[in-house]
């Protein structure tokens, strides 16, 4: 499938893209119930599905990324306290300071210059509290890590981070987004990603390519307390397998795929170096996602590229974002990479 609509390169975000044929026959067919009564059958076997993938006893499904990462902190976070998380996370920037309003936590930024965070930095903000420091309740984590080029945690990283937060009796939460592009990139189960965490949320309206909704995933008492706290949030769906079964077939069909959608960001980012150097580290590129340096690129670029036929945007004013999918091809990336030495070498 090529990019996008009327012909135009959508290199923005994944969440752009659209539903496969599969899915869409499979919403028309959907089984139905109230999911506000627990009565939903394609829900409840979405639910099954991404429970038993991420290595949990139980799982939600709610509208957003975001809703699923603010239901995490209301009932792991406790009022009054604050969480850990990365300076660049989404939670921290990207939801309208939402942990303020919605479980009246403090968000406490750590240093993610490497796209992770340290599990020194953790200790030494969990022993804070011994020196008249705000009371830590949760640790966030980011995978995969969407400003640092969406760079995947390793194993190696994430144990230690998990490790030190529960020897300081710390709840971890991870903004899985995009866990299942870490672990095409990573060979690894996004179960064993999934571990030693007390909940883990992935998007399926991402990469995945479902149209709507994010599925929360922990114990099946955390979950339990989640499910009243998305009610709270005006969350409750009615017939909700309409969409949910899009997200059955995402899972079961499209997350082998996304090693494609790997593939071609690193030959974006290639190309990015060559026309604008020092834009771009390639070797940085695991993912799907391509941030480069704003400064290190014209001014106009993203307007050019606009009347090329190709679309990106920007994360913040020292970062412009390109992020391929399945509805961008080989013949699209082809087409992004031809407008850009149009505009880095102009006639």
């Amino acid at each position: 499938m090529t990019a996008s609509v009327a012909g135009i390169v959508d290199l923005r975000s994944d969440t752009v893209t659209t539903p496969t044929v599969e899915m869409r026959r499979a919403m028309a067919d959907a089984e139905v119930g109230d999911d506000a009564y627990g009565e939903d059958p394609t829900v409840r076997r979405l639910e099954s599905l991404a429970a038993g993938l991420l290595g949990k006893e139980a799982a939600l499904y709610v509208p957003s990324g975001t809703m699923a990462n603010q239901l995490a902190l209301r009932v792991l976070g406790r009022p009054g306290t604050e969480v850990l998380c990365a300076a660049r996370s989404h939670v921290y920037r990207y939801e309208h300071a939402a942990a303020a309003g919605n479980a009246r936590v403090q968000l406490r930024p750590l240093p993610d210059a490497r796209g992770t965070l340290d599990a020194g930095d953790v200790a030494h903000a969990a022993a804070g509290p011994g020196h008249h420091l705000p009371e830590i309740s949760a640790v966030f984590v980011e995978n995969t890590h969407m400003p640092a080029s969406g760079r995947p945690w390793r194993l190696s990283e994430l144990h230690p981070v998990t490790t030190v937060a529960r020897a300081h009796g710390l709840a971890v939460h991870c903004d899985g987004a995009r866990i299942w592009n870490a672990a095409i990139a990573l060979g690894v189960s996004p179960r064993e990603l999934a571990a030693g965490t007390d909940t883990i949320m992935f998007c399926l309206s991402k990469g995945l390519s479902a149209p709507v909704g994010s599925v929360l995933c922990g114990t099946r008492r955390v979950i339990a307390e989640a499910r009243v706290e998305r009610s709270r949030l005006g969350g409750g769906m009615r017939q909700a397998g309409v969409i949910a079964a899009a997200g059955v077939v995402a899972l079961e069909t499209m997350v082998e795929r996304l090693a494609d959608d790997h593939a071609r960001a690193r030959e974006l980012a290639d190309a990015l170096a060559e026309l604008f150097p020092g834009s771009v580290d390639p070797d940085a590129i695991e993912t799907n996602i391509v941030c480069a340096r704003a400064d290190a690129l014209p001014a106009d670029l993203l307007d050019q590229l606009v009347a090329d036929g190709v679309r990106a945007g920007t994360i913040d004013v020292d970062t412009v974002r390109f992020v391929t999918h399945r509805d961008v091809d080989d013949a699209g990336i082809a087409r992004a990479i031809d407008a850009l030495r149009r505009i880095a070498a102009p006639s």
